[in-house]
């Protein structure tokens, strides 16, 4: 036991001198720069996050990107598992969808969004942008998945007659789950930054995007840090609570 909380203790002190090392280096580094216009310091970037934070405009700007975002990964999911499995269902869906998916993976982010907004409204290009860039990895994750499942104990189900719902939670979820957890932790991070990306290029009002845009706009390069830091703990969070919440859902599920 005190060699498990001697580890933890560790562990803890190494983050800490870690993040206490970046933010040194990051002050040497805008000391030397000497322009807070073009390098920000943890100061000044600090005190733009507490002037942020008072405003509703920030909340506002939170709350629609974050929903417009999980909005398309959540699709990308659902879609993305429905033709995994009717590909290894039906070989005619693995040969239409295939070549769908490598289109999407190879073409750039920025050519997605401007053809979106030919077609989309500002509004919901970060919903379009976010499922294009989740969806194929998603299902290809899921396909392997569902391949890598034990042919032994398949055969073995078969032999006794197991119903199909029993083979699905005891035999296809725990050999899915690794390749679908990957899958949407690489998903979720790619989504958020595509989403916003979207946003920077559309401007749809009071969204994270647009706020970047203006900060950039006007050189206001201490909002645009806090901008950014306010991302990454967005997707810091996102990704852990995804975390607790596939361990739960998996243990209740198998």
């Amino acid at each position: 036991m005190r060699k498990k909380i001697s580890s933890i203790l560790h562990a803890i002190r190494y983050k800490i001198f870690a993040a206490v090392f970046w933010i040194l280096f990051w002050q040497l580094l805008s000391m030397a720069v000497n322009k807070s216009i073009l390098l920000a310091s943890p100061a000044t970037t600090v005190m733009a996050f507490v002037d942020l934070v008072y405003k509703a405009v920030f909340w506002k700007s939170i709350f629609f990107s974050f929903a417009k975002i999980m909005t398309g990964f959540s699709m990308a999911v659902g879609v993305g598992i429905l033709f995994a499995v009717l590909a290894w269902k039906f070989l005619l869906i693995k040969e239409l969808v295939n070549p769908f998916m490598k289109v999407v993976q190879a073409t750039p982010v920025a050519s997605f969004i401007i053809l979106a907004l030919l077609w989309i409204s500002s509004r919901n290009l970060s919903i379009l942008t976010s499922f294009l860039m989740t969806v194929p990895v998603i299902y290809t994750n899921v396909l392997h998945g569902i391949r890598s499942t034990d042919e032994k104990l398949l055969e073995m189900a078969k032999v006794f007659r197991i119903n199909p719902l029993r083979k699905i939670r005891y035999l296809y979820i725990p050999a899915v789950a690794p390749y679908f957890f990957t899958a949407s932790t690489v998903g979720l991070g790619l989504c958020l930054k595509a989403g916003i990306a979207a946003e920077v290029i559309a401007i749809p009002k009071n969204s994270i995007g647009e706020q970047l845009y203006t900060a950039k706009l006007y050189l206001m390069t201490g909002e645009l840090f806090a901008w950014t830091f306010v991302i990454i703990v967005i997707s810091v969070i996102t990704e852990k609570l995804f975390t607790v919440a596939f361990a739960r859902v998996l243990k209740a599920v198998t």
